[in-house]
C-alpha cells in the first residue's frame, strides 16, 4: 500500500492519501515497459516518404524512339525506373503500417509500473484542490513554486473537464498537462515529476486499476 503526502496551493501538508495498491505499488518490469514504449511510438508513427511508381508519374507511355534501327538500346516508355523523372523501383510508400499489437492488460500493467516508480521514488505529487481563481498564467507559477518540484520537468494530472490549468500552463517552460483518461507510459517517462490533484487521482484509479 503506497500513501503520500497531500499539499494545498501554498505548499503545506494538510494530509496524506493512500493510493490505490494495484496501480501504485507495483513491482517493476523493465522489459514490459520498454514494451509497452515501442508499441506506442510504434502506433503513433506516420509514413510520410513517398515515390510515385512507373504508373503514378506524368508521362506518356509512347516509345520514345523506334524499337529497331537508331542503334540505340530499346526503350518502351520514359517512365522506366532507368529513366530520370521516371517511376522508383521499391521506394517508400505512405501507406505502410507500423503498428504493433500489446495486450490491453500488459499495456495497463506497464502504465502501473511506471506510475508506482513515480511514487516510491517521491516525484508523484498530490494536491488537495487544484483552483486558479484568475486562470493566470502567473497564478499557476505561483503555487507551483510553493510546491516540492524543484523546477524539474513537470506533467501535470489533470480531470479532463479542468481546461484552465492546461490553458495557463501553456507557456511554461517544462510544464506540460495531461487529462487523466489519457495517461501513457512514453509521457510519464519524460515527466521528472508527476503532479495530479485529489479528484485526478480518484479518476485514474477508477480508470486504470486492474481488475
Amino acid at each position: 500500500m503506497a500513501v503520500v503526502s497531500l499539499y494545498n496551493t501554498t505548499g503545506a501538508k494538510v494530509g496524506s492519501l493512500t493510493l490505490e495498491a494495484s496501480l501504485f505499488d507495483v513491482k517493476m518490469s523493465p522489459a514490459l515497459i520498454h514494451e509497452a514504449v515501442v508499441a506506442q511510438q510504434a502506433n503513433s508513427r506516420e509514413a510520410i516518404a513517398h515515390t510515385k511508381t512507373r504508373g503514378e508519374v506524368a508521362g506518356s507511355s509512347k516509345r520514345p524512339w523506334k524499337q529497331k534501327g537508331t542503334g540505340r538500346a530499346r526503350h518502351g516508355s520514359t517512365k522506366s525506373p532507368i529513366w530520370i523523372g521516371g517511376g522508383i523501383s521499391f521506394g517508400p510508400r505512405n501507406d505502410r503500417n507500423f503498428s504493433l499489437k500489446i495486450n490491453k492488460r500488459a499495456k495497463r500493467k506497464a502504465l502501473a509500473m511506471v506510475l508506482s516508480e513515480k511514487v516510491a521514488t517521491d516525484r508523484f505529487v498530490t494536491l488537495e484542490a487544484f483552483d486558479l481563481k484568475e486562470g493566470k498564467t502567473k497564478e499557476l507559477a505561483m503555487i507551483l513554486k510553493n510546491l516540492p518540484i524543484s523546477k524539474k520537468k513537470t506533467l501535470i494530472i489533470l480531470p479532463p473537464a479542468q481546461k484552465d490549468i492546461a490553458i495557463a500552463a501553456k507557456n511554461m517552460k517544462g510544464i506540460e498537462t495531461m487529462p487523466a483518461n489519457t495517461l501513457n507510459v512514453v509521457d510519464l517517462l519524460k515527466a521528472d515529476v508527476v503532479l495530479i490533484s485529489k479528484e485526478a487521482v480518484e479518476m485514474v484509479t477508477q480508470i486504470y486499476k486492474r481488475a
